[in-house]
């Protein structure tokens, strides 16, 4: 009955390496544990429990942790709201009154405008929080 279960495990980590998820490789593990079970008792339903117990207990207890790991960034800043969080040098004063103003941010020119309504003179050093159409909020 072992080489069943080791063909079962070799099924199982073939059917992981065409799928996209890491789920079926419980699988092949909780195989193998059925095929050492194997070695020690000829009773089918047990060797099948081992399967069954084993593989539901990997995928219990590994799941969080290879979510965790996997887990990658689906959020990537670009185009406009990449300079979000960069410093910009004032290229003209920005003047909460007349909202005007510009900063130089990557070698790129932006107008500017305060968050927080303050005025800031030619060559000061800010930082940008948001964008709001084509101006930088800066801070």
């Amino acid at each position: 009955m072992w080489k069943i279960w080791v063909l079962m495990s070799g099924f199982f980590i073939i059917l992981e390496i065409i799928t996209i998820g890491f789920l079926v490789f419980w699988f092949a593990i909780g195989s193998l544990f059925a095929m050492v079970a194997s070695f020690f008792t000829d009773s089918i339903v047990a060797q099948t429990a081992i399967f069954i117990i084993s593989s539901t207990a990997l995928i219990i207890l590994t799941r969080p942790l290879v979510e965790k790991l996997t887990k990658k960034e689906t959020t990537v800043k670009t185009n406009a709201y990449s300079i979000i969080g960069k410093k910009a040098i004032v290229t003209k004063n920005i003047d909460s009154s007349s909202e005007s103003g510009q900063v130089r941010v990557n070698g790129e020119i932006w107008s500017a405008i305060s968050e927080e309504g303050n005025t800031y003179e030619k060559g000061s050093e800010v930082e940008i929080v948001a964008i709001d159409g084509v101006k930088a909020i800066i801070k």
